[in-house]
Parts: C-alpha cells; structure tokens; sequence
C-alpha cells in the first residue's frame, strides 16, 4: 500500500477577499493561514513520510514549509520538499485576480457554464502563435492523471504528502476514484482540509479513499458550507463496533449489538456532532445503527428518529455469522471476486450490491425529500458499511464497481450537501471523519467485515 495524505494550502489574502486565485502567485497567507498549516504540521508530525511534494505558487509552498518545520520534530524525518509543476492550480487565466462577483457579471454564461458543466467550461486565449482553445478542468485532470504516473512508481509502498490547492487536489481524487471531470465539484477541499488516499499500486489499480477533507485540527468540527448554500446538508454515520467488527465476522442481517466500544464511539460522535443543529434524524432499523443514532440523539433530545428499513446493511445470505477462512471453504474463490469485481457476486441466498442500490437509493431519496418539504437544513442518517459506500457511489455519480474505493470506519461521520437544492448534483465535502476517537489524522477504527 502506498499512503497519500493530500493537503490544501492555508488561506490566502485572495481566499478572504473571494478572489480567482488560479496561477497568479499574487496570493499569499493570511495569519491565520500560517497558524493553521503549523497546526497541520503538528497532527502529521507522528507520520513518517518518505517524500513531500509541492506546488511552486507560494502561498502552497509555504504552506509546506510550515508543516515541513513541524515534522522536523519526528527523529527519523528526513524527507525533503519536491516542487513540482504537475502540482500548479487550475489555470484561468481570464478570470484571475477578478473577484468572483465580477466573474459573475462579466462572464456570465461561462460562469454558468463553470457551475453546471465544469468539463465543457472554454476559454479562447492569444498567444505567439494565434488563438487557441484552453479547457480548464480538462486540462487539469490530465496534469493530475500525469502526476500520479510519474510519483507513484517511485514510492511504492511508502508514505508521502502532498501539498496543493482546492482545484489540483480535486482532480488528484477525482483521477484516482474515477470521478469524470463533470463531477469536478462533487468534492471540496477545504484551506488546510487533509484527505488520505490508499494504493494499492499505480493509477487505474485499487485504490482507497480512506478520508476526505478532514478540517477538525483547525477548529472546524465540519467542513463550512459554501458561499450561496441554499440546500440542505446530510451527515451519514456508519454504526458504532459490534463485536462481529471486530472479530470480522460478517453480520450482513444478522442482528448484532453494539459493544461497549461501539456504544463509546456512538457517544464520542454524539459529542462531536452537539454543536450541530441537527433538525432531523433517520436509521436502518437494525440495533447497531438505530442505537448508535439514539445515543447521539441525546444531545438532541427533541430530534424525532424515524426508521427505513431501506438502509439496511446488505444480506450476506448463506456467509453470514462466518469468518473469511470458512465463507473461502465453503465458497471457494467468492471472497476473492467480491474483493475484485463486487457488482458482480450474488450472495449465495443472499442480496447482490445492484439490489442494496435500489432500496438505498430510494430510501436516501425519500429522505432528502421529507427534509426539503419540511424545510429541515440538516439530517442525520446512521447506517451500515455497504448501504453507506452505495450511498457515496451514488452522490459521486460512480458506478457499484467503485464500492470499495470508500472506508466506513465505524462511527464514521461523512457531509454530503446539497447546495442548490435537492435537484442539483450533491457535494461530498467531507468523508470518514474519525478525528473525534482522538487517534489523529488516520482511521483505526475496527472497521471488520460487513
């Protein structure tokens, strides 16, 4: 496995005065952007990393300078910064040091055109050689697909970090999940937000997005909503450990309990989540899910749960109550193609990913209906492993062969938005946050089998 933690940089001056940064190097750290990437440099500082790359623009550069000081304090940390130009922001060069009003106003059907169709957006630029056709996002994935096929091979099996900027980080995911530049503002990035990414090898081979976005180092228990959010937010939580976590037997249907550990984590997500106006709460009626969303309801004592049996955890059939040696026994090469291609196994007696899709699907979009009916602006939904990463397939627009490219841990909290309203696309601003177990920037929940 090879380990990516992807940083943005601090807030610049232009980030405060909502103004097109893109390439121009004229933006440069506020105070609090340079606090913030010390605090960043001190929750990396327990990580070894094999090598730090950079963007060259400075307000990036200093970002990792600052927590490049920081990691210093780890004796065996010796890696240097790399600036690379593979690592530059998107490049608008027509609406760079406009503020974003003025984008508005003066390029308003490209701005339209940013916002609904971010693949087709189109600037005409003059240069030497006459006027050429420059496609923005486009272009930035393909800097973002190179990238990855240069660093990769280098460091297989290690551990680096990667300082950018809201736009590259997005295409450095989006290429590595799959995610069509269409979608390129399904996810957010927020100043000095930490994501982790999880190689299993070289780009277009297994991959795991093991967190998204994680902004609680800096005092923000929740990514911020965005500028104009008029929708409603959702926070999916994965139930706290069962016992089967932990000893990754599969539960599937199987009832099981919470354990104590799991009734701890449902209290600790509770307590992170209390600051939080939660107006409205939902969950698969199995006891680990409803008992974790009524733990954390207790901070929210006048929050009604209702229940969709929707949101169950899928139905393992035949494999349930057994460990992995027993299912390869029993099922000989099953596990192996549900690891490799999970949209394609039928569980023997059981439920394939296709028909989990439909009913939590369809649950989740019943849900975010009653909440826009009822004008409700956040909402609790607490489910299981599987129902929650077809979930994020269908908020990033993937297909179920994308299962695995999400990590659940247990007690998990993720942020899906809905800035436009419930007809617009969703936004992922933040995934699998576990800062609240106090075990820094990485997941080590139990997580176990499904």
């Amino acid at each position: 496995m090879t380990r990516v933690i992807i940083v943005r940089h601090g807030q610049s001056g232009y980030n405060t005065e909502r103004r097109i940064q893109g390439r121009t190097d004229a933006s440069t750290l506020t105070e609090k952007g340079r606090n913030d990437a010390s605090i960043v440099g001190k929750a990396l500082s327990n990580i070894l990393f094999n090598a730090i790359y950079s963007s060259p623009l400075q307000r990036a550069k200093h970002t990792a300078d600052i927590i490049h000081n920081e990691l210093a304090t780890h004796p065996e940390q010796s890696a240097v910064i790399q600036v690379s130009d593979l690592l530059l922001e998107i490049d608008l060069p027509l609406w760079e040091g406009l503020l974003t009003a003025e984008v508005k106003q003066k390029f308003a059907e490209d701005y339209r055109t940013w916002h609904q169709r971010p693949d087709e957006l189109r600037m005409l630029l003059n240069d030497a050689q006459g006027t050429r056709e420059h496609f923005p996002v486009l272009a930035l994935y393909e800097q973002a697909q190179l990238f990855w096929q240069e660093t990769l091979s280098q460091h297989q099996g290690e551990t680096i970090l990667i300082v950018g900027h809201n736009g590259i980080n997005r295409a450095l995911i989006s290429t590595a999940l799959g995610i069509p530049p269409s979608r390129y503002h399904s996810i957010q990035q927020s100043n000095c937000g930490i994501s982790v990414l999880n190689f299993a090898g070289g780009l277009g081979e297994p991959v795991q997005l093991e967190s998204l976005n994680q902004t609680q180092h800096t005092g923000e228990s929740l990514p911020s909503l965005r500028p104009d959010h008029q929708g409603i937010r959702l926070l999916l939580v994965r139930h706290g450990e069962t016992e089967w976590n932990r000893q990754t037997r599969f539960q599937g249907q199987i009832d099981v309990p919470l354990n104590d550990n799991g009734r701890q984590q449902s209290q600790k997500a509770g307590e992170f989540l209390q600051g939080v106006a939660i107006d409205y709460a939902v969950s698969s009626p199995m006891l680990r899910p409803k008992e974790t969303a009524e733990i954390i309801l207790k901070q929210h004592p006048n929050v009604k749960l209702d229940l969709q049996d929707g949101l169950r955890e899928i139905s393992h059939g035949l494999w349930e109550g057994k460990f992995e040696a027993e299912i390869e026994q029993e099922f000989p090469g099953e596990l192996q193609r549900w690891r490799l291609v999970p949209a394609q196994v039928q569980m023997p007696e059981g439920e394939n990913l296709q028909e989990v899709w439909e009913r939590s699907v369809a649950a989740w979009q019943s849900i975010v209906e009653t909440a826009s009916t009822n004008q409700f602006k956040t909402v609790l939904v607490v489910a299981h492993d599987a129902t929650n990463k077809t979930l994020l397939c269908h908020v990033l627009g993937l297909s179920l062969e994308n299962f695995w490219n999400f990590r659940q841990g247990n007690g998990a909290v993720s942020v899906i938005d809905y800035p436009c309203g419930i007809d617009s696309i969703p936004v992922l601003q933040a995934m699998n946050i576990t800062a609240h177990f106090g075990r820094g920037v990485l997941d080590k929940t139990a997580a176990g089998a499904l």
